[in-house]
């Protein structure tokens, strides 16, 4: 159950709702039990017709009340033969009656109100988790991202998440109230007879016991129902952003054939888990009814022949012992619950305890511009630690302010990794790179990522405005700051024609706009942000010739006067460069200017030929 008090720890900012619930709880179980406690009386009303024994009462006068079974007892009969006497044994059943109902309204009155209580917490709780959940998936580098399964990770921010609302969340009542509806009963019980008590705890355990292990049964099926829901959605995912290919290759069947088949295992995973949950109740009634009527024997035995016990006292001790089989059936059930949603809690604790590799220091410093250069010092970089081979080795670059340095090389050289150090989307595992002579592992990452834009070869837009989109990232912008960055971007044209202009939604992803236009809508966004240092990652390989020369010249306005680092396959968008950089299995192998490039005729050379050729 550590998992369960690891979440529970989430209700720390909910104690002035969990004290009202535990008051009402209380007072709920307080009158729960004087409306068991009031068959005492009604049945002693119905069944005492010994005028002696009534008489030897009254006749012994009203005895002293103290805090036993035999003293309340007394106390009990006494008043009972009182007021049969003064008033008739109707009168004594009415007001019995009466306070049974009194006694019923207000237990579920204090019921209600302890319900009420508990719905914030349970909510405010799954809120919490979940906003946790999103922001850690926030915070971990893009490397994690490169290990995992986007839709397990998509699956344990929903579908987890949702597991313990329903499972482990629906189940705190029950855990707080239970018990104590358990403990009061079981108190009562001991009061009344401590051998027919006991012989229930010698019988109870078993049944605990056969319900333990089919928690742990049920708890393993549950981790794998979700891992198989996370497989589900990635398909669904896949198949969402692949549906051009599928359906180009004729593959629909075997994509739904895939699709089928885990759906299958899913549903097989889930008919066990309801099966075993479905278990939990007649179990537990049949195991409760088996000891119920063990006592039923034992206390039969000490009334008919022992004479130890009234019946009346048998009968009312009968009555709470299938009372507590009532909250020990809701606690199983719970327990049942609670083991299958502890399966996505450490699903979710996995992600939340997942080490965050990229973070500030304890005391970063601060820099809010950009004034001399930017140094990779002997810099080297694997993705994981112990690997032999070098995504970047050893290298040495130095970037002056205001110039344009190009990256080339064939894929996989290590091109866009050399700049995604820089923002630090990854970190260096040895040397360190510099801004200013000041390392940017020393400096916050916020103020790192301000001093840059980032233009990808893919243009990551989101389902929302055009205006929010170029604004994105950037408080308090007018329509007119927005309007002069699409114009820089050669964007406004396209924009004004929209429906609704600059208010326009652009579908999810940008589905609504061509490639070309959904480029200058990225850079328009980093035209807005205004960044001393660009960074752009094949900015105009995926578009077509027309698109490409408006993508390019926006570019170039977007260039003047910054700092750039850019990454290009075609050739032919960086003969402008202040330094060419050609690089090849994580080194460099070459650098100079285009036409110092060219006149050393090595694989700069080789890749310009074959470009001018193609």
């Amino acid at each position: 159950m550590k998992n369960f008090f690891g979440i529970l720890r989430y209700v720390k900012g909910y104690w002035r709702y969990a004290i009202w619930n535990i008051v009402f709880n209380v007072f709920s179980v307080v009158f729960s039990f004087f409306s068991i406690a009031l068959l005492f009386p009604f049945l002693n009303v119905l069944f005492s017709n010994n005028s002696t024994e009534v008489a030897t009462l009254l006749a012994a006068g009203e005895p002293r009340f103290v805090i036993s079974k035999d003293s309340i007892t007394a106390y009990i009969k006494y008043l009972i033969a009182h007021n049969g006497q003064e008033h008739g044994k109707l009168y004594v059943l009415i007001a019995i009656c009466l306070f049974v109902v009194v006694a019923i309204f207000f237990k579920n009155l204090f019921r209600y109100l302890a319900m009420y209580f508990i719905s914030p917490i349970r909510n405010g709780v799954v809120r919490d988790i979940r906003n946790k959940v999103f922001n850690k998936t926030l915070d971990l580098p893009l490397s994690y991202y490169s290990e995992e399964k986007k839709g397990d990770i998509i699956s344990r921010m929903t579908t987890d998440v949702q597991e313990i609302e329903w499972s482990v969340m629906k189940s705190l009542e029950m855990i707080f109230r239970e018990p104590l509806n358990i403990l009061v009963f079981v108190i009562m019980m001991f009061v009344i007879s401590t051998k027919l008590t006991l012989i229930a705890f010698v019988l109870l355990p078993l049944t605990v016991l056969l319900i333990v292990s089919i928690g742990k049964s049920l708890k393993k099926s549950s981790t794998k129902r979700q891992e198989k829901m996370g497989v589900l959605l990635s398909i669904m995912d896949e198949t969402l952003g692949g549906l051009r290919i599928i359906k180009g290759f004729n593959a629909e069947k075997k994509v739904a054939d895939r699709f089928k088949d885990e759906n299958q295992e899913y549903r097989n995973i889930s008919t066990k888990i309801s099966r075993k949950e479905d278990l939990a109740s007649p179990l537990s009634e049949f195991l409760g009814v088996s000891v119920l009527i063990a006592i039923l024997y034992f206390g039969g035995t000490m009334v008919i022949q022992n004479k130890t016990m009234d019946g009346e006292l048998l009968i009312l001790y009968l009555v709470m012992f299938a009372q507590l089989l009532t909250p020990a059936k809701s606690f199983t059930a719970a327990y049942y619950s609670v083991q299958k949603g502890l399966a996505s809690a450490e699903r979710i604790d996995k992600l939340l305890q997942a080490e965050v590799t990229i973070k500030d220091i304890s005391n970063p410093k601060s820099i809010t511009k950009f004034e001399k250069e930017i140094e990779y010092k002997n810099v080297s970089f694997a993705y994981r630690e112990g690997e032999t081979g070098w995504v970047l080795n050893e290298i040495n670059l130095k970037i002056a302010k205001g110039k344009t340095i190009a990256l080339v090389g064939q894929s996989g050289s290590g091109k866009t990794t050399l700049a995604d150090m820089l923002p630090r989307f990854y970190d260096t595992t040895q040397g360190e790179i510099l801004i200013d002579g000041v390392a940017i592992k020393d400096v916050k990452i916020k103020d790192v990522r301000a001093l840059m834009g980032i233009v990808t070869q893919e243009s990551i837009l989101f389902n929302d405005t055009v205006f929010n989109n170029i604004a994105f990232g950037i408080d308090n912008v007018t329509e007119a700051q927005v309007i002069e960055a699409a114009k820089i971007a050669n964007a406004h044209e396209f924009i004004s024609k929209m429906p609704q202009g600059y208010q326009t939604n652009i579908g999810d992803r940008g589905s609504k706009m061509s490639g070309g236009q959904r480029q200058r809508m990225s850079i328009a966004r980093a035209v807005l942000k205004n960044p001393p240092i660009l960074i752009l990652d094949e900015a105009t390989s995926a578009l077509d010739t027309e698109s490409e020369r408006l993508v390019q010249d926006a570019l170039s306005n977007l260039m003047k006067n910054r700092t750039s680092v850019v990454i290009a396959h075609r050739l032919s968008t960086i003969q402008h460069a202040d330094e060419i950089i050609v690089m090849q299995k994580g080194l460099i192998i070459e650098r100079g200017t285009h036409t110092e490039l060219l006149s050393k005729n090595g694989s700069y050379s080789k890749l310009h030929e074959m470009q001018s050729f193609v």
